[in-house]
């Protein structure tokens, strides 16, 4: 199956990003920890940009928290940090200084894993809207979606690094 869904644009466009305004009037704290504030340089522009993406999961031990890019690596967001891994994130009430780097399928799977039995019908959405696969999230499924769906690690950064 192909990524056949393209940008949002217009209204859809101006729904997805009604969460950002949130964090702009300091009430980010009221979407729990399960989305984050990520401001990142653009990779033509040199601006920063903020955009609210959804947590889909956190390492406690390394503080690392994890997000997919759903619009694939065609997200402005996914190719800013690509060019440009270090950002901040806000999540909760915490802001961290992190770098960005995608991790490989393997990892993507099991944190997907975790993600569906934590948020089972989360994770049937978005599975039938960005890789068409409808149904049980099985450890098969999630391996095809991890496979497709780029998923980034935001590890806190020390020292600048």
């Amino acid at each position: 199956m192909n990524l056949t869904h393209t940008q949002p644009r217009g209204l859809m466009k101006l729904l997805l990003h009604s969460p950002t305004r949130l964090y702009q009037l300091h009430l980010g704290w009221l979407l729990g920890e399960r989305f984050m504030l990520l401001k990142h340089i653009g990779r033509t522009s040199r601006v920063m940009h903020e955009t609210v993406i959804e947590v889909i999961g956190h390492n406690p031990q390394t503080d690392a928290y994890y997000a997919a890019s759903g619009w694939g690596e065609k997200a402005d967001w996914y190719q800013n940090l690509r060019h440009t891994p270090n950002a901040t994130i806000t999540v909760g009430r915490r802001t961290l200084d992190v770098r960005a780097m995608q991790v490989d399928s393997n990892a993507a799977a099991e944190i997907l894993w975790e993600y569906a039995q934590k948020y089972p019908i989360a994770f049937r959405e978005l599975s039938a809207l960005l890789v068409e696969e409808k149904g049980e999230p099985t450890r098969e499924s999630i391996a095809r979606f991890a496979a497709r769906i780029p998923v980034i690690e935001f590890k806190p950064r020390t020292n600048g690094r």
